[in-house]
Formats: C-alpha cells, structure tokens, sequence
C-alpha cells in the first residue's frame, strides 16, 4: 500500500485516480506528477514500485503545498477575511454562501437543516 503525504492510498485504483486522495492534488495535478515521474496514468497504484513512489513523494513534498499545510493556510485565509469584516467575512461568519448564490430556496448545504418558523395564526371566527 503506498503511503504519500500522510494519506494510504488505494491500492486498486488507477494511479491518476489515486492521487486525488491527497487533499490539494486533483486530476490535472495528479497527470502532471506522474508525468514528471514517468509512470504510466493507467498502472494501478499496488502495481508501483519503490522508486516510483519515492518519485512521486519528492515531487509532492518539492512541488506542491498538500494536506496539513494546505488546511492550515485555508483556515488562515478565512479567519483573515474574518478579522477585516469584509463582506466574505461577514458571509462566512453567519454560515451564508459566500460567492453569489440564491439564499430563498437552495445553500442548504451552508445553512444546514431548515428551521421551522411558526405560522401567523388565525383571527378566531365570530
């Protein structure tokens, strides 16, 4: 089982797949490393040997900012735009989406489960 960058990756995939386990690392930069390393997209990741995975690693740790260290600036980031109060600040702080989108019927996803409000009531008959 290879293990890059703190993540065990999946043995039965392919390695261009694989690789966007890494937090950070997607297809186009997937393609790149294995370029670089010269390992075909297709072999599967426990098809690898031991030079190919320390080829891949040093490229990652050289190239690219991946896992912990992607987080933390992510966070820093956020919590930066937060202290200024910007307005994608403000946004991340109620838990809105922040780039644009309608808030009347979709972004559950960021407001989380609906809250019922209670109706007006009925003025009693006469």
């Amino acid at each position: 089982m290879a293990r890059i960058a703190g993540i065990d990756l999946p043995k039965n995939k392919r390695g261009e797949i694989g690789l966007t386990y890494i937090f950070g690392i997607g297809r186009s930069k997937a393609q790149y490393i294995l370029n670089k390393a010269g390992i075909s997209y297709d072999k599967k990741v426990n098809q690898w040997d031991d030079d190919e995975q320390n080829a891949i690693r040093n490229i990652i740790n050289t190239e690219f900012k991946v896992e912990g260290a992607l987080r933390s600036e992510v966070q820093m980031s956020i919590k930066r735009l937060l202290d200024i109060a910007c307005y994608r600040g403000l946004r991340h702080r109620k838990g809105l989406p922040v780039r644009g989108q309608r808030t009347k019927t979709n972004s559950r996803t960021r407001k989380g489960k609906r809250k019922t409000v209670a109706g007006k009531k009925k003025a009693p008959k006469k």
